[in-house]
C-alpha cells in the first residue's frame, strides 16, 4: 500500500492505493461522515489481491487538506470527480459506506461516465429517522456492536477534521434527499446491509434496493454499520462477484 497525492480545488488530497493494474476494474472506496479512509484498509488490502483499489481521503478529512469552507454532499462528490479525472479514472467501481454511499449516489446520478458499478455499504440517510437526534441516537447503538479498535480511529479523524466541519458535513448530509437520486442511477448497483447496523434499518435498506433500477440487497450475517472495517472478509467475498459482473 502506498499513499498518492493530487490537488482539487486547490486542496491537496490524500489517497491510499494499493493493487497493480490486473484483471479486475479499479475500485474506489468512499469514507464515511468524519472519519478517513484509514477505517478502509482492511477492506482496501483485500481488494488488492485482484483489483487496483483506492482509498481517497475527501477534503477536510484525514490526511488531505481543508478547503476554506465546509463541503455539502454535492462538493465532495465534484471532489470525488475531479480527484478521479486527475488519475485517469473512468468507469471505476465506487464502493462507499454510511455518508460515502450519499457520495457515491450524488456522483453516479451526475456523472454516469464515471462510474461503472456501485456498491452502496450502510447507506445513509433514512428519510424516516431525518434528525440530528434520531441519527445520533442510532450511532450510539451501534457502537458497542463495532470492534473496540474502530474507536481510536474515529477519534482520530475526528480531531483532524474538527468540531466544526465535522458538524457542518453531518447537516448537509442530513438534508441531501438521496430517496430522490436513486431512481437517477443507471449502473448496477448492489445494497450490502450488516444484519445488526441499527443506522440503517432492514426496512431502509429494502427501500434503497427497490428504487435503484438496476440495485440488489445482501445482508451480512453478524455484521453492523462499518462492515468494510468489521466484517472486511465477508464482505469482499459477497461483493467480491458483482464487481467482477457475473453477478
Amino acid at each position: 500500500m502506498r499513499a498518492e497525492w493530487t490537488v482539487v480545488g486547490g486542496v491537496r488530497m490524500h489517497a491510499r492505493v494499493a493493487g497493480n493494474p490486473v484483471d479486475g476494474p479499479a475500485v474506489v472506496l468512499v469514507h464515511g461522515l468524519v472519519v478517513s479512509s484509514r477505517y478502509m484498509v482492511p477492506t482496501l488490502e483485500r481488494l488488492a489481491a485482484h483489483h487496483r483499489a483506492y482509498a481517497p481521503d475527501l477534503p477536510g478529512f484525514g490526511k488531505s487538506g481543508k478547503p476554506a469552507g465546509t463541503l455539502d454532499v454535492r462538493g465532495l462528490s465534484d471532489a470525488l470527480a475531479t480527484w478521479m479525472g486527475n488519475l485517469g479514472l473512468k468507469r471505476a467501481a465506487l464502493v462507499g459506506n454510511s455518508v460515502g454511499c450519499q457520495v457515491v449516489v450524488d456522483l453516479a446520478a451526475r456523472r454516469p461516465d464515471l462510474v461503472g458499478r456501485a456498491v452502496l455499504q450502510g447507506p445513509t440517510m433514512d428519510p424516516r429517522a431525518r434528525s440530528a437526534l434520531r441519527q445520533v441516537g442510532r450511532l450510539l447503538l451501534d457502537a458497542p456492536r463495532e470492534p473496540p479498535s474502530l474507536l481510536p480511529i474515529e477519534l482520530r479523524d475526528y480531531l483532524a477534521a474538527g468540531t466544526r466541519r465535522a458538524w457542518r458535513t453531518f447537516r448537509y448530509t442530513l438534508a441531501d434527499r438521496i430517496e430522490e437520486k436513486l431512481s437517477h442511477i443507471t449502473v448496477p448497483t448492489l445494497v450490502v446491509r450488516g444484519s445488526r447496523d441499527p443506522i440503517v434499518p432492514q426496512r431502509w435498506a429494502e427501500e434503497v434496493s427497490e428504487l435503484l433500477p438496476r440495485g440488489r440487497l445482501v445482508v451480512l450475517p453478524g455484521a453492523a454499520h462499518a462492515a468494510n472495517y468489521s466484517a472486511s472478509e465477508g464482505f469482499v467475498r459477497a461483493i467480491g462477484p458483482f464487481l467482477y459482473g457475473t453477478e
